[in-house]
């Protein structure tokens, strides 16, 4: 009786403990991956699944360094945030920029000069005083005016590990020097911008620039001059372009025409630092809201708010549903509004999901593997977050890209390419065989729309409804485009030459080949539902994989017959889209980004007519011609634009889409006081399960304590 008493006693002290343990733990989450004293903190958590490969402004080229470049360096001109269409206005200029029109002897044109008159278009372009530059060690100097880390040696260059390890930084003023230095730096073949060939044929001086400089230190361009650009005074440059060339004021708004310091070049050259990874590469220096305080790919990379950042506010108007939509609670508030932002590695779509419905990231795309979890489709077939989205106050936004992923066909090849009736019957029923609307509600869950031409929305010269369909491919059936009967598709191949989809050379259904990287297991639905598109007209598709270089040789060297593509849109221009078929940017003749490598004299006589124009009736009319003519000789199977789909918990504020603007960062602001509530409520530690088990436990034990307490009792006797 007292053995069980004792054990019924010891059973009660391991349950009282449990609660107890049970009382003290559940007071934060357990799960939290981010410093408790972090909790209450204006962060912005992101996530990055691949590390930025380049941080210099003059070589980064893509999303994923744009993410993090875009919030550290300014360029003249950004795009305002909330007003559509895209519409320019100034950053670190104080406006807009002067335009002025010269012909061959340099004699100023009035703003309505024929372009056949034009020689020369000059950019001039006025910049605020008082813009520093983040604090940098490049910029120390010491009480003389000695720049102090320009002259390393080799013992203290041995004694580095990373930037932080230089104990002095320094700043300066931003002049127009350093914007006419960066353009010197694009033209520089050492650093191998990727716009430098474009911009050959537009800044006047660059390519003779581009030459002097192939033998030259990278630090002697410095005092280089190149002759079409140059600095008027401290605050004054001016940038001048061969002929009309409008488009230059959108590139004036990308990154390539950030301001440098030619310090950071003199710092980071110096012999040795770039074996520690001490680079313009790897540490950048700009003068924009943020500044790399940690670049660790491998786990994290932290942005911090610039504090030597000028006076920029929030915008005071946009379009007028802002104002109901709460996006102008902020206006003429001082940016930037989040004091850090910490950017995870996450190579897993799943954990990176899980994290953000616990509320440890802010914001999230949504992956195939999630999407059922996070959208339903309506009765009208739009698109609405479940239940359980709106539960947690999740909010989702839309956004049709400016972008487009086409089908093309290499106009060199015998079969598919050329510009005979034959071949164009072929291309044009393909064009109907594939179904992009199928692929889109399968492999992209809906995310995307299906193109009818060239140019995206939110692009100048856009047309929806009945006027903007693809008539060769398409019927507008109840209000919308019905994709053409298969049978339409069936009676083209037969007027091509191959009924049914036989080849009459070889008696056998017609072969085609399809070239592409996509080469692994997860890529073998996609490429059997190709297969199945053609299949429909009889033809058989050999798909043909390939390596990425290999692939690329392929397209230079025009040795494939059919490919998938895509193009990002630089600018807000059409002609950003167009020039993409026009002859004279053919991949194979020309190394351009021509891939298909099409060329028709009616085509390029329009588009050259097209591209320097200013936004009129008349350039609206030009594209639309553009537009048929393309649809007509389907060069590509207008495939999708994508749709993207973003989801932003409930205290993310200030958010709207935006393709042009790279530097949204500044703008949203971060509720940390909810946050920390919702994260709270929604990661409670649950211990039921691990008390249960451990009564479970002891029960367990119980026989065996009793035999142990026997057999005890029995040896004492």
């Amino acid at each position: 009786m007292s053995s069980f008493l004792s054990m019924k006693i010891q059973t009660y002290e391991v349950l009282l403990f449990l609660a107890v343990f049970l009382t003290a733990c559940d007071v934060s989450p357990l799960n939290d991956p981010y410093p408790e004293n972090e909790s209450k903190l204006s962060i912005l958590y992101q996530s990055f699944s691949e590390r930025p490969k380049h941080l210099d402004p003059a070589v980064a080229y893509s999303e994923n360094e744009y993410a993090f470049i875009a919030q550290i360096y300014e360029p003249p001109f950004q795009y305002h945030y909330l007003k559509r269409p895209y519409q320019l206005t100034p950053l670190t200029a104080s406006k807009m920029p002067e335009i002025n029109y010269l012909n061959k002897q340099g004699e100023k044109l009035g703003e309505d000069a024929k372009e056949s008159d034009i020689a020369y278009t000059d950019y001039v372009i006025d910049i605020q005083p008082n813009i520093q530059y983040q604090p940098h060690p490049a910029l120390a100097k010491n009480e003389r005016g000695d720049y102090i880390y320009h002259h390393l040696t080799e013992a203290q260059i041995q004694s580095l590990n990373t930037l932080n390890d230089f104990k002095e930084t320094g700043s300066r003023e931003l002049t127009a020097e350093d914007y006419v230095y960066q353009i010197k730096r694009l033209a520089n073949p050492k650093i191998q911008s990727p716009i430098a060939e474009i911009m050959k044929n537009y800044i006047v001086g660059f390519d003779d620039f581009s030459k002097q400089a192939s033998d030259k230190q990278k630090t002697d361009i410095k005092n280089m001059p190149m002759s079409g650009v140059e600095a008027i005074n401290r605050y004054r440059y001016s940038v001048r372009i061969k002929g009309k060339y409008p488009q230059f004021r959108f590139w004036l708004a990308m990154p390539f025409f950030s301001a440098m310091p030619w310090e950071a070049d003199v710092f980071y050259d110096q012999s040795g630092l770039s074996d520690k990874n001490i680079t313009l590469d790897w540490f950048p220096l700009g003068t924009g809201p943020y500044l790399l305080a940690e670049n660790n790919p491998n786990r994290r990379m932290i942005l911090l708010k610039n504090p030597l950042f000028h006076l920029e506010k929030y915008p005071s108007e946009g379009e007028p549903e802002d104002k109901q939509n709460g996006l102008l609670i902020d206006a003429g508030k001082r940016l930037p509004f989040i004091d850090k932002v910490e950017f995870m590695l996450e190579k897993e779509t799943i954990p990176y999901w899980t994290k953000f419905l616990q509320g440890y990231y802010d914001a999230s795309g949504i992956s195939s593997d999630s999407f059922d979890q996070a959208v339903q489709f309506t009765g009208s077939g739009g698109v609405a977050l479940t239940s359980s989205m709106k539960k947690k106050g999740v909010r989702m936004q839309t956004l049709v890209e400016t972008s487009i992923f086409y089908m093309g066909f290499n106009m060199l090849d015998t079969t598919v390419g050329g510009d005979s009736e034959r071949a164009r019957k072929l291309r044009q029923a393909i064009a109907i065989a594939v179904d992009y609307e199928e692929y889109i509600s399968i492999f992209r869950n809906g995310r995307g729309v299906v193109a009818q031409g060239v140019i995206p929305p939110g692009i100048f010269g856009y047309v929806e409804g009945k006027d903007g369909i693809n008539s060769y491919s398409y019927d507008w059936v109840d209000g919308k485009p019905q994709r053409k009967k298969i049978d339409v598709a069936r009676k083209l191949v037969a007027e091509a030459g191959y009924p049914d989809g036989i080849d009459p050379k070889t008696g056998e259904a017609l072969i085609l080949y399809f070239d592409t990287t996509s080469v692994s297991i997860d890529d073998r639905p996609t490429m059997n539902w190709y297969r199945k598109q053609f299949e429909k007209l009889g033809i058989t598709l050999v798909i043909r994989a390939t390596d990425y270089n290999r692939f690329q040789e392929k397209m230079r060297a025009g040795n494939e017959q059919i490919f998938v593509w895509g193009w990002n849109a630089d600018y807000p221009d059409p002609e950003n889209l167009f020039f993409l078929l026009y002859g004279a940017n053919s991949k194979v003749k020309h190394g351009g980004e021509n891939a298909v490598n099409y060329q028709n004299p009616e085509f390029d006589r329009l588009f050259e007519l097209m591209r320097n124009m200013d936004n009129s009736e008349q350039r609206y009319r030009i594209i639309q011609k553009l537009q048929e003519i393309v649809r007509r000789d389907a060069p590509w199977v207008f495939g999708f634009y994508p749709k993207n789909f973003s989801l932003y918990h409930s205290w993310y504020s200030n958010l709207k889409p935006n393709s042009m603007a790279n530097n949204r960062l500044k703008y949203t602001r971060i509720d940390p006081d909810a946050r920390a509530e919702k994260r709270q409520a929604w990661n409670k530690p649950i211990f039921w399960p691990l008390a249960l088990g451990g009564l479970l436990f002891v029960l367990m034990l119980l026989p065996a304590f009793n035999a142990y307490r026997r057999r005890a009792r029995e040896t004492l006797q």
